[in-house]
């Protein structure tokens, strides 16, 4: 808890109005979807219709949060300077180009065929297997927690600047509770649709709002020129601070890979690909989402890489770091007004696809079929379950995150590190081969999911020991803990990726023959990327054709 200097009331009388019109459109918008709810597919799906532009969008915003642009932001902005523009540069051509050139076109075939709606659902249809589904779903629901938990971090320092709040404490958990109910109003009552719209509305605005901050903060400093300058010369920087090489490169590579491939197997940024409409959509999606990446993950990170010119030196409460840029770069109360709405589309665009994946997950992958018969679980009264299930998780994860903040329990980065290395690390590998390889044992999904999430929870021993023989410093006296959460994600899935076709390879064999594995019915679900298809002749134009309509 600190004192600040109090927002004058024209700040304060701004921000309001701006967060009063915000949360209206997003009300809005849920309540105008509600129709498309009314069934599971429409409701967790969006009826597999949605266009390229919410899509892209709703990968954007899933992916980019206020995890990123204060936490990930300040902290990786402080340790490697500019160079920390390279982890936004990755998010957007690994995070997303390769994402979606790689994952979303066989993604969205094998779900629709396998009619699987999550991605614990997949597994076990995939893998003809409801323990592994099971398994799946359990891990979701564990590690989707705190990340939820940790989208709400960091909110407190940018609201105590904007509205002058006294304590920090009582800033963060007004916001939290406004953030949470109006998230559960609009995600409840409109599903998937009404995520998807609003996240487009929700990326307009982290668009513009990136744009005009790192506007406002290069300024400050005479302009890029005079911000690298000042960089290099600070006493709290220096040269390797300026350079886009940075001062501790095998780290930065570690964040890159965590922040970037760790998105191939997050259930929440998969689950997009299920729901665009058509091939089309898919190739604009890919494009779309990458600019859309490079724009806002790219612009964060190079914003947080002068970080060192508005911190404290030697910080390690990276979470006050743009925040205290903010105030100290932004005079303009609507700039600052805009600030704050982006933040506030970030977390929410993120927390909406969170609790929709919980949800979803928790209502029919454990709770259909093993704990209500199938046969009374109707669409309604899943719809209704799922409903329930959004408010909890919500509840939960603000009760979490509140608790965490009043007794500083963790920072940021290693609550979302935690996250998605347990999840990246676990689910990545057999998807992705189970997607293009017929050869996938159930043997080698099991080794994924326990060495990955073994590799994470022991970093998170590691860090609650209090332990330090894994620590390396560099020549800038940084000192980089090798079983942190950052770079143990990177790990987890570096060393599944390598464990699945090895697995596969020596198992296959002997799972055929016990009967555990059989290569027919895989063979008919591989079909589904050789099948013929019947198109209109609006879509088949240009095509050669060899026979009479229909076009195929």
């Amino acid at each position: 808890m600190y004192i600040l200097a109090a927002a004058t009331t024209s700040r304060i009388v701004t921000n309001i109005i701006m967060m009063v019109v915000f949360f209206g459109i997003m009300v809005a918008i849920g309540l105008y979807f509600r129709k498309k709810a009314a069934n599971v597919n429409g409701f967790v799906l969006g009826g597999r219709s949605v266009g390229p532009w919410l899509t892209a969008f709703a990968y954007g915003t899933s992916y980019f949060s206020a995890v990123i642009f204060i936490g990930y932001a300040g902290q990786f902005g402080y340790l490697f300077g500019v160079a920390s523009t390279w982890i936004g540069l990755g998010n957007a051509f690994i995070g997303s180009l390769l994402a979606w050139s790689i994952l979303g076109r066989r993604t969205r075939i094998m779900t629709q065929k396998l009619d699987s709606k999550t991605m614990p659902d997949y597994f076990g249809k995939r893998y003809d297997s409801k323990a592994l589904k099971l398994a799946a779903a359990i891990i979701v629901f564990i590690f989707l927690i705190p990340y939820t938990a940790s989208l709400f971090n960091g909110l407190s320092r940018l609201f105590t600047v904007a509205f002058g709040f006294q304590n920090e404490n009582t800033a963060y958990i007004i916001i939290v509770c406004i953030m949470a109910l109006l998230t559960a109003i609009y995600v409840t009552v409109g599903g998937y649709m009404a995520t998807a719209v609003n996240d487009f509305v929700q990326g307009i605005i982290m668009i513009i709002g990136i744009l005009a901050v790192i506007a406002a903060v290069l300024n400050t400093q005479g302009g890029f020129s005079g911000a690298m300058a000042a960089l290099a010369e600070s006493e709290n920087a220096g040269w390797q601070y300026a350079s886009f090489a940075g001062p501790m490169p095998i780290f930065l590579i570690a964040v890159v890979i965590l922040t970037s491939l760790g998105t191939w197997g997050l259930p929440q940024m998969v689950g997009k690909f299920y729901a665009i409409k058509n091939e089309q959509d898919i190739k604009k999606g890919t494009i779309i989402s990458t600019i859309f990446a490079i724009i806002v993950a790219g612009g964060c990170y190079f914003l947080g890489g002068f970080g060192r010119l508005f911190a404290e030196p030697g910080t390690k409460d990276f979470d006050s770091i743009v925040p205290s840029m903010l105030e100290k770069a932004i005079s303009s109360d609507f700039l600052m007004a805009l600030v704050v709405i982006l933040v506030l589309s970030a977390s929410m665009s993120t927390l909406s696809s969170l609790v929709l994946t919980s949800s979803s997950t928790l209502t029919l992958d454990l709770i259909k079929g093993n704990i209500v018969k199938e046969d009374k679980m109707d669409d309604k009264k899943q719809v209704f379950i799922m409903r329930i299930f959004i408010a909890v998780f919500i509840i939960i994860s603000a009760t979490i995150a509140i608790v965490q903040k009043v007794f500083n329990f963790s920072e940021i980065a290693s609550l979302m590190g935690i996250s998605w290395g347990a999840l990246a690390g676990a689910f990545l590998a057999p998807f992705m081969f189970g997607l293009y390889w017929k050869k996938v044992t159930k043997s080698a999904v099991w080794s994924s999911f326990v060495v990955g999430l073994a590799i994470m929870i022991f970093s998170l021993i590691y860090k609650l020991s209090g332990w330090n023989f894994l620590n390396v410093t560099f020549s800038s006296g940084e000192v980089l803990n090798l079983a942190n959460a950052v770079v143990a994600g990177a790990i987890a899935m570096i060393v599944t990726i390598i464990i699945v076709p090895i697995v596969s390879i020596c198992t296959y064999r002997l799972e055929v023959k016990k009967g555990i594995l059989n290569p027919a019915k895989v063979n008919e679900i591989f079909t589904c990327y050789t099948g013929k298809v019947i198109a209109s002749a609006t879509d088949a134009i240009g095509e050669k054709v060899e026979e009479p309509l229909p076009y195929v």
